[in-house]
């Protein structure tokens, strides 16, 4: 399964791109505010806070992540209920992807392909299995807690 398109070798000449790929059901899962009851409007939370911080404070969310704040993408993975969230987003770097079926698959996989491109890929996620899927892909992992101080401040 292809997520994206490679690079043009014109591409390759370009600064590297910035790839924050967020695991939402981790994140909102670790927030004990009652997501389970609406994970789509959970999730619809999380990408409108997300953008809000693109449009905002870019800087803020890419130093905490540890990447530089030029040429960001935020790709935000829904699986699941969450899949029907309807963001109301306007930054572009943020994109919305909907995973088919495992959340986790989708992430490894989007991780791998923007790490073979040569761009710098961050995936937000607590868990484990995808942390040691990611890194053994070329990326780089950092907890939930992370992304959301960089929300909130």
């Amino acid at each position: 399964m292809r997520l994206f398109r490679r690079r043009s070798p014109l591409r390759a000449l370009e600064a590297t791109v910035s790839h924050v790929v967020v695991d939402a059901a981790n994140v909102v899962g670790s927030r004990p505010d009652g997501w389970w009851r609406d994970r789509a409007g959970a999730a619809r939370r999380l990408a409108e806070q997300i953008d809000a911080t693109l449009r905002t404070d870019p800087e803020a969310l890419a130093d905490a992540v540890g990447v530089p704040p030029d040429d960001l993408h935020v790709p935000l993975v829904l699986e699941g209920a969450a899949r029907r969230a309807e963001p109301d987003i306007t930054d572009p770097r943020l994109e919305i992807v909907r995973a088919p079926a495992d959340g986790d698959h989708t992430i490894a996989e989007l991780a791998r392909q923007l790490a073979e491109q040569g761009d710098d890929v961050v995936v937000v996620t607590a868990d484990r299995g995808l942390r040691e899927r990611v890194r053994a892909a070329g990326a780089r992992a950092v907890g939930p807690g992370t992304l959301l101080h960089a929300l909130t401040r």
